[in-house]
């Protein structure tokens, strides 16, 4: 109701003073909360279109905080790399970095053996959760341990050919077998078995004829290196010089099968008489036996098998 129509009632009588008092105190009232109301919200309006212009604009992007810093960002989790390979690369110089005089003064307790820090020591990579029990011990107990025992040097030659066209977990299985059959690899009463013990050794442990004719051949050619040059020992180590060669692979598919080294001993073996002593045999044989360390760099057997001395 507007002022002039609440006046005109009141002339005519309509309305008392007193009600018309309070008619327009309410209308002042309702003026002002709609004028404070608009006001309100424009001034809201006003401040999220600010934060919004302060926050992000067209044409603009991020800070570059959110990017580099933030928890999580590509950045972080580049840092956290970079840092990790940084003490990874001091962890080898600390314990890979030593001078040949401090590597043979390794027993002396000058020189700090390394501690895996891991809960589990890393293996080469050829191993994995999977692998059979009896492969992981012959990786962590014998593979790349320098040998100097003739009829071990004898059983490690067997093996090595023997798991051609197999497996060496499934070879190592049947290694209890060997050394049954063949005398703990006593070469010299290797040599003498006759046809009639070579059948009865093939059918009761399940080993083929010409494996086993093939043991028998190159036990009698150990006899004859044994003449020659003193010991199997002197012979096989004699092409290394009497000192192991120590590698240093970082990744398991870098460790090749055969070098120019196992060719040399294959292709003199072979000369000799030896039968199953091809490259790949002969350097299957070589990390067997110590002759060559192909442990990893990674793996904890590499340095514990590069410092192990070459005398027996």
């Amino acid at each position: 109701m507007s002022r002039t129509e609440t006046m005109g009632l009141t002339k005519r009588g309509m309305l008392q003073s007193s009600s018309f008092n309070r008619l327009m105190d309410h209308s002042e009232s309702l003026k002002r909360d709609s004028v404070v109301g608009n006001g309100g919200a424009a001034k809201v309006r006003g401040s999220l279109e600010h934060k919004k212009s302060m926050s992000f604009k067209e044409g603009e992007s991020y800070s570059s905080w959110l990017i580099t810093e933030a928890p999580g960002s590509i950045a972080a989790v580049r840092r956290e790399q970079v840092a990790a390979q940084q003490a990874l690369r001091k962890l080898k110089i600390a314990h890979y970095g030593r001078s040949k005089s401090t590597l043979n003064s390794y027993s002396s307790s000058k020189v700090v053996p390394l501690i895996n820090p891991q809960p589990y020591p890393q293996r080469c990579s050829f191993l994995t959760p999977t692998s059979d029990p009896v492969y992981v011990a012959y990786h962590d107990e014998e593979w790349g341990v320098p040998v100097h025992d003739d009829k071990t040097l004898f059983e490690l030659l067997i093996l090595s050919g023997a798991q051609v066209g197999s497996d060496w977990t499934s070879t190592l299985r049947k290694r209890h077998d060997f050394r049954k059959a063949f005398m703990e690899f006593e070469a010299e009463a290797v040599a003498k078995l006759t046809e009639k013990e070579m059948n009865a050794i093939s059918i009761e442990h399940k080993i083929e004829m010409s494996k086993v004719r093939g043991v028998v051949e190159n036990a009698k050619k150990i006899v004859e290196i044994k003449k020659d040059f003193g010991s199997l020992e002197k012979y096989l180590w004699g092409f290394v010089n009497h000192k192991p060669i120590s590698t240093n692979y970082k990744l398991g598919h870098k460790i090749p099968v055969k070098t120019s080294k196992s060719e040399c001993i294959s292709k003199d073996m072979v000369r000799r008489g030896f039968r199953f002593v091809g490259p790949t045999v002969v350097h299957s044989f070589m990390q067997a036996a110590g002759l060559t360390n192909d442990h990893l760099l990674t793996c904890y057997r590499h340095l514990p098998c590069t410092l192990l001395t070459t005398n027996p």
